[in-house]
């Protein structure tokens, strides 16, 4: 049986500096799912506008609008459209391989974005963080996943789930956020795998941390 195919092309709701939205075009573009970038500019607040409020009352990218149906946070995001347009590769069904996707998504929304996420918010965005909190818990997630990935390739297993697309943004720019990648070789390799999956696109790097000038 033959995958769906949008309709007509996903609208993604977008910042290009964002992690959030990137997982979910990076996902769109392996999938090889038509796709529209529909730019929201964070640093103008059009993200708090009444408009972009209606799609979302929560004033957050990234949002999808597939045909009609709209749908914000961008875990949610993939779980979707593994849902609707894969054959089951990236959304296991069994129950312990289910569990532990839903485990590395859970990962992904808190220890990553309060780890290698915040440092990079503090960078690049001036955030008012604590920028020793976020370096610690930056290598504390580092380390468990370092010891996780010397077992598998992947974080579910063998072949890379949606779980592997909720960790790789923020992780791939840990960088920029001072955070070296350095001492983790195992999750260099899966970053490279990553990488080398069919319609990966990458985010742009940001001059910033330890790629700054």
């Amino acid at each position: 049986m033959s995958r769906p195919v949008p309709q007509q092309p996903v609208k993604l709701y977008q910042y290009p500096l964002s992690g959030h939205c990137h997982r979910v075009q990076l996902f769109l573009s392996i999938l090889n799912l038509p796709y529209e970038l529909v730019m929201v500019d964070l640093l103008k607040g059009e993200h708090k506008q009444p408009s972009f409020l209606e799609l979302n009352a929560f004033g957050q990218v990234p949002v999808m609008d597939d045909s009609g149906i709209i749908l914000a946070d961008s875990n949610a995001i993939l779980v979707y459209l593994a849902s609707r347009y894969d054959d089951g590769a990236w959304l296991p069904t069994d129950p312990e391989r289910a569990g532990t996707t839903q485990r590395w998504l859970s990962v992904a929304a808190t220890a990553l974005l309060n780890g290698p996420g915040s440092a990079r918010l503090i960078t690049l965005f001036g955030a008012k963080l604590n920028v020793e909190e976020a370096l610690k818990k930056s290598a504390d997630l580092l380390a468990i996943m370092e010891a996780e990935l010397s077992r598998r390739e992947f974080f579910v297993g063998s072949t890379p789930t949606i779980a592997d697309i909720a960790m790789y943004t923020y992780t791939a720019h840990a960088p920029e956020g001072n955070v070296s990648l350095e001492p983790y070789p195992h999750v260099l390799s899966w970053l490279k795998r990553i990488e080398a999956l069919p319609g990966f696109v990458p985010m742009e790097q940001s001059p910033v941390g330890l790629y700054a000038q």
